[in-house]
């Protein structure tokens, strides 16, 4: 008796597992009620590719796939960065990401069409695998221009990312009074668009030389799609006026 009550007491636990995990799922890209009056709007609603393009062409490459509700740039050879089709000038943004091993990837924002690439005008939000991405600007930084704080309590910058193959939040406020960059709940840095601290900073990056990067206060925003596979669920932007927050 003993020993078909320990199957049959697994097979439920896995039973109420996946029920929990299809509950958990079906609330992926929608809104709350709460959202929806609050001025929210999805960006992306796990099933096409609506209100987005690549940049500068019509349509979204192969490369990007929508799996399992996500917005997922599966091969990075035939991708490239995507843009909304809507352009933003202040606002909230949160999504959450998934990134392969050693992957590396971005948010770009304030992005306009005269640049060659989306870098090349709108600051990027990195994204990427801290622990074995080639590149030295990690996770949740501002691309070669600010990163966080040491934290005091392991002695290196603060890092609060998840490892590889987990969801982590990302939420980007960009005011004219102040941006902010966060994941999973944990600030990183302060900045002000066009203040001083802030084109000395740019003066000093290869960045200036670029002369329509961050000179535009509106834009679309980037997801990057060439350094492998991530994948975005949850993206949702809130518009806020100027002096609200």
């Amino acid at each position: 008796m003993k020993k078909c009550l320990i199957p049959l007491l697994v097979a439920l636990s896995a039973t109420a597992t996946l029920r929990v995990l299809a509950v958990d799922d079906s609330n992926n890209n929608q809104l709350t009620a709460e959202e929806k009056a609050a001025g929210w709007q999805l960006l992306f609603d796990g099933k096409d590719f609506n209100g987005w393009h690549n940049f500068k062409r019509e349509g979204v490459r192969s490369g990007w796939l929508i799996r399992d509700g996500a917005l997922v740039c599966a091969d990075p050879h035939n991708a490239g960065d995507i843009v909304t089709s809507n352009q933003f000038d202040w606002f909230e943004l949160q999504l959450d990401y998934n990134i392969s091993e050693a992957g590396n990837s971005g948010i770009m924002f304030h992005v306009t069409d005269e640049g060659n690439a989306v870098w090349a005008t709108g600051p990027e939000f990195q994204l990427e695998d801290n622990v074995k991405a080639a590149d030295k600007i990690r996770c949740g930084w501002l691309y070669a221009l600010y990163q966080p704080p040491v934290d005091p309590k392991t002695g290196q910058i603060l890092d609060a990312t998840k490892p590889v193959g987990e969801w982590n939040h990302v939420r980007l406020l960009i005011t004219p009074e102040k941006c902010v960059h966060e994941i999973n709940g944990v600030k990183y840095f302060e900045y002000v668009l066009g203040s001083e601290d802030f084109n000395n900073r740019v003066a000093r990056s290869k960045f200036g030389k670029m002369p329509h990067f961050a000179k535009s206060n509106s834009g679309y925003i980037a997801l990057q799609g060439d350094h492998g596979e991530v994948s975005f669920r949850n993206v949702k932007v809130r518009a806020i006026k100027a002096g609200a927050n």
